[in-house]
């Protein structure tokens, strides 16, 4: 068994691998070489495709083999290649967009191949009908073939040889038609004796079967060496396609990887994910294929060892084996199930698995032994992901917390990840002051004496063995009496190490939280300082700019006042002025905080605010109307009371003119826009007013109707006429 197959029935995959591996064309390793990102970007694309299966293929080495060596193919070799050809030709002629479309679009097929692809039907059988003496030779054998049927249904039906039929059918003894008859036969019946029947009746085929099969025998070798000739032409052709062969040959073996994946992980509704260029580990609902009903399996493992505790058949070592076999998938991409949004898996050149106890009388060793000699072979490796389950088998307690703590160190130095599962409270213990170990109970349902095969980071887990014990049929009273055994000052011992564990991480926690501010306020101090040292400097150099621009103009103005022309004098003093710095009129802005009963100014109308509910909104009266608006519209004014004229009011229809467009928008900044949009509306004096929204989904229709309804301003809306819009649009009366 190879180191691969080894790993995979260690984390029991076996099932889903092989099911895996049912849908590639022809057999593939389960590593695709080359750039893997590249790899993934095209399965990706692929999975967005629909698409039929390729269809079964033969491996090309020994075809290609023959091709060098100038030698014959069968019309079987010569169809496997013809079925790659027609399934890429296949591919190419849907003219897919993107990648996909690109790598089709690469496959050119020469005119030499399309002659000989035109003598093989679908299914790969030659077309004897291109060739008139094919044609005419399998016409012969066919009226050959009709005679023998003839001759032999008039041998059973002729009086002379009735008595001596035992039945009326034709055998086939040896690949010949025969009859069966009784002795004494060879007075009416000519032929060879093929056999006896149990019964010890006599198979006899006559003498005019066998001249008939001897014909057709003969115009069979004169089709095979036809067949013959043909097969040679065909594979000159194609050894002048040697280069073509070979392309079309890798492209497959590619194309076959990621089919296989895109089509294994719709078949089980899995998810396509690959391995990234960390050693961060988190799963999120990740489901291991050998469960039948699993519970998801949430774990972050981003430090570098994962320890976990707890409760016997808790799960344990399922989770081990999970987080083994979600990397293995991740890094050959291989289908899972799995949140592929929430999980992150990093990269490994090694995934190692502990787990099998190595004891064995063949070998003569014992588990210790064996489990020290898979140690040795770990430290072989580096940037790997190792699994090791009960670290502890078969030693001390005590030595070994103190081995495997130093083995665990020295793991980590060469830069592994290590997932391990434990009892050794004492190892957990010793192992908990580290940063980068992670500690996972699975927990235990006390009320109902059984696990809950769920886990909790941070904490130490107990076993439970006595109540492991009790679940699994030994006695209560057994049980009851070790318990006396182990005594309540051992029971207390483990609490404390729990504990005093569980203290001392927290309290690392605590001050690791106290370092990180403390440095971000070290970070912050040394910005503030760079900013002052920069703002010092470009202080100095605008007064050094502005000492020099000054000295420059008090010389200009002193040159012209020494010349004594007034106009040369205002020359030289606005040439000078226009050396001085320029002041900078940067436009204040001002927040203005408003207030009910103020008079402001809306656009073009002045109004009064009667209602605010908050510092952005507020409702205003204008001749009589009321509009919520936003206070960024608004500006302070005072409303000069106008003396009273006498107008003349002409009542003009209007008709709909005033548009306002919602195309693209939520619904929230939706209704906010045709609050707006209605206000100006009623200002402007319009109404009615037209709206369009769109069909969509209807979301957006279905706010606008309720904003409407609920609108005090609104009399009344329907659906605009076909031409203006019709369901996407509504006609609303003010």
């Amino acid at each position: 068994m190879s180191k691969l197959d080894l790993l995979i029935t260690q984390l029991d995959l076996n099932e889903h691998i092989e099911q895996f591996k049912s849908f590639f064309s022809r057999d593939s390793s389960l590593f695709i070489e080359g750039d893997q990102e590249l790899h993934f970007r095209f399965i990706k694309a692929l999975d967005k495709v629909e698409f039929k299966a390729p269809p079964k293929v033969a491996d090309f080495t020994n075809i290609k083999g023959h091709l060098k060596k100038r030698g014959v193919l069968r019309f079987e070799q010569i169809f496997e290649i013809i079925k790659i050809v027609r399934y890429f030709r296949y591919f190419k002629k849907r003219e897919l967009d993107g990648i996909i479309g690109e790598w089709m679009s690469k496959f050119v097929v020469d005119a030499k191949f399309t002659e000989v692809e035109k003598y093989f039907t679908a299914d790969g059988r030659f077309e004897e009908n291109l060739d008139e003496t094919l044609f005419g030779l399998s016409k012969r054998i066919q009226e050959h073939k009709n005679n023998m049927s003839g001759s032999l249904k008039r041998m059973m039906s002729s009086p002379k040889l009735s008595s001596y039929l035992v039945d009326t059918q034709v055998h086939l003894i040896n690949n010949e038609e025969c009859l069966l008859v009784r002795g004494g036969f060879n007075h009416v019946l000519k032929g060879a004796l093929l056999g006896r029947s149990t019964a010890g009746f006599f198979y006899v085929s006559p003498d005019s079967i066998l001249k008939a099969k001897e014909q057709i025998r003969f115009i069979q070798q004169e089709r095979e060496a036809i067949f013959y000739t043909y097969a040679k032409e065909f594979s000159t052709k194609l050894g002048e396609l040697q280069a073509f062969i070979s392309f079309i040959d890798k492209e497959f073996t590619k194309f076959d990887n990621y089919q296989a994946r895109v089509l294994f992980a719709r078949s089980k509704n899995l998810q396509l994910i690959k391995s990234k260029k960390d050693s961060k580990i988190v799963l999120h609902n990740f489901i291991h294929p050998a469960l039948h009903k699993p519970k998801p399996v949430i774990v972050d493992f981003s430090k570098n060892i994962l320890m976990v505790t707890g409760v016997n058949a808790g799960g344990k070592t399922m989770l081990l084996k999970s987080i083994l076999a979600a990397s293995f998938m991740a890094k050959y991409i291989i289908p899972m199930g799995i949140n592929e949004n929430k999980s992150h898996i990093g990269s490994f050149k090694n995934i190692l698995a502990i787990i099998d106890d190595p004891q064995n009388v063949k070998n003569d060793i014992s588990t210790f032994a064996g489990r020290m000699q898979e140690f040795s072979r770990i430290f072989e490796f580096k940037s790997a992901l190792v699994g090791i389950d009960e670290i502890e088998l078969g030693t001390d307690s005590d030595e070994a917390a103190a081995l495997f703590k130093v083995i665990l160190d020295d793991l980590i130095k060469r830069g592994q990840k290590v997932v391990v599962t434990t009892h050794h409270k004492r190892l957990a213990a010793l192992m908990a002051d580290r940063d980068d170990v992670e500690l996972m109970a699975a927990l235990y349902d006390e009320e109902l004496r059984v696990p809950t095969y769920e886990f909790m980071q941070g904490i130490i887990g107990k076993s439970y063995a006595f109540e492991t014990a009790s679940r699994y049929g030994i006695s209560n009273t057994l049980v009851k009496e070790a318990k006396s055994v182990y005594g309540d000052n051992s029971e207390k011992l483990n609490l404390l190490i729990e504990r005093g564990s569980q203290l001392e991480r927290e309290l690392k926690q605590k001050h690791k939280k106290v370092d990180d501010k403390l440095e971000s306020i070290r970070l912050k101090e040394l910005d503030l300082k760079q900013l002052k040292e920069s703002i010092f400097l470009e202080l100095n150099e605008q007064k050094s700019t502005l000492k020099n621009n000054y000295a420059v103009a008090i010389n200009e103005a002193k040159i012209a006042a020494k010349a004594g022309d007034t106009k040369a004098i205002h020359r030289a003093m606005d040439k000078a002025n226009k050396k001085l710095p320029q002041e900078d009129k940067a436009k204040e802005i001002r927040e203005i905080n408003f207030r009910v009963g103020q008079e402001v100014k809306y656009h073009s109308k002045k109004g009064v605010i009667i209602s605010m509910r908050d510092k952005k909104d507020a409702t205003i009266e204008i001749e009589g109307m009321r509009v919520r608006v936003k206070t960024q519209h608004l500006k302070p004014t005072k409303i000069i009371k106008q003396k009273p004229t006498t107008n003349i009011k002409l009542n003009v229809e209007k008709k709909a003119g005033l548009k306002c467009d919602l195309h693209g928008l939520r619904a929230d900044e939706a209704t906010e826009v045709l609050d707006k949009f209605l206000s100006d509306a009623l200002i402007s004096g319009w109404d009615e007013v037209i709206v369009y929204h769109g069909i969509g989904t209807g979301k957006l229709s279905y706010a606008v109707k309720n904003f409407l309804i609920a609108h005090p301003r609104v009399k009344k809306f329907d659906d605009a006429p076909q031409h203006l819009g019709g369901f996407g649009a509504k006609i609303i009366t003010l």
